[in-house]
């Protein structure tokens, strides 16, 4: 089971770091391991000093592809739920400025946070129109909707599967919107799809 993260597929988020807006998908990968399931706590790695949240939907593969048409890429995803791709900006910043890969920022142990529900996405009217937010301590950090994504699902189910065979469970986190930012001991934090909470996890 593969777990592919889009990067820089939300205009806001993209203006936020000063970034240029892709041509093309930009992913990364993180392990198995990285995975935290039903609401467990996050337990602040002791190797940062700046651990972010980016909430973000993610799709579920539910057939074997390869080399997908974007016209058929909505036959291979049959569910949607919402993650947060946990980040160490410090060690980040410190492989960017050297030019290296940054793993080490998002791959560690329990940085890929996944709500237990998934719903299938024939309970959504339009995959395209999905609203989506994250609440920090009972504030509103993040609010997102798929129709501000630069690629849509069917475009990034297509796009991967050129470079890697798309398998059933893999899970592709959609991208980040805006209001990213720093976590801490103690902080709570709740995920919702429209008006439904599909997360609500601890800091530790």
């Amino acid at each position: 089971m593969k777990i592919i993260c889009i990067g820089r597929n939300y205009k806001d988020h993209i203006r936020e770091f000063n970034n240029e807006i892709p041509e093309e998908p930009v992913f990364f990968l993180k392990p198995d391991s990285s995975l935290l399931i039903k609401n467990r706590p996050f337990y602040y790695p002791y190797f940062s000093e700046d651990v972010q949240y980016e909430a973000e939907l993610v799709i579920r593969i539910s057939r074997v592809g390869k080399n997908i048409k974007k016209e058929f890429a909505g036959s291979y995803f049959n569910a949607i739920g919402i993650g947060i791709d946990f980040t160490a900006r410090d060690l980040q910043r410190k492989c960017i400025q050297k030019g290296l890969p940054w793993e080490i920022a998002k791959g560690f142990d329990r940085s890929a946070v996944i709500s237990e529900e998934f719903r299938s996405k024939e309970k959504f009217p339009n995959v395209n129109n999905i609203e989506f937010r994250l609440e920090l301590n009972g504030k509103t950090v993040q609010k997102g909707n798929t129709s501000n994504m630069v690629f849509s699902f069917d475009t990034l189910i297509s796009y991967i599967s050129k470079y890697m065979t798309l398998k059933t469970g893999d899970l592709i986190y959609t991208g980040t919107p805006s209001g990213v930012g720093p976590v801490k001991i103690g902080d709570r934090l709740k995920a919702y799809i429209g008006g439904d909470k599909y997360m609500d996890f601890r800091v530790k």
